[in-house]
């Protein structure tokens, strides 16, 4: 059994090529699906770095190699979840799991009493996933310029 070690990201990690690759690589399966694409390809090793400074990231490491990753982001009431990301040849081993467990536990530090994400409407599987780990929907939403829902909003209830 392999190791798996996540880490906050500070301001050593350097891998910042690496982290885009592991998000292009989880969200591939999306391109062609859902419309409008996906935002994670209009991400640059650059804009990561800010997104970094800005939010509050994690990465999982699999025998050194990048594995998976999320970035938090405290709202009023919540911790927004964004770019949930696990290797496709990580998936299955609890590595989003535990992503989403660190989540919680800055919330909750935070005094937030929520974990919120979006996901697209198209996806189902990830809508059950979300629902086997705690989440429910909560809204709808469309992106501008499209007079359909294009995305759900779910939150998991922190007690």
């Amino acid at each position: 059994m392999t190791d798996i070690i996540l880490q906050r990201l500070d301001d050593s990690f350097d891998r910042w090529d690496e982290l885009l690759a592991l998000i292009l690589a989880s969200f591939a399966y999306m391109n062609g699906r859902i419309d409008p694409p996906s935002s994670a390809l209009s991400l640059t090793s650059q804009s990561l770095r800010e997104k970094a400074k800005n939010e509050i990231a994690y990465v999982a490491f699999e025998d050194n190699r990048l594995a998976g990753c999320t970035f938090c982001r405290p709202e009023p009431d919540s911790l927004y979840i964004g770019k949930l990301a696990v290797l496709p040849a990580a998936q299955g081993k609890g590595i989003g799991r535990r992503l989403l467990r660190l989540a919680e536990r800055t919330a909750r530090e935070r005094g937030l009493g929520a974990l919120r994400l979006e996901t697209r409407v198209e996806l189902t599987g990830n809508h059950t996933t979300f629902a086997n780990w705690g989440f429910q929907k909560t809204a709808e939403a469309r992106h501008a310029g499209f007079d359909r829902t294009t995305s759900i909003e779910m939150r998991k209830i922190l007690i």
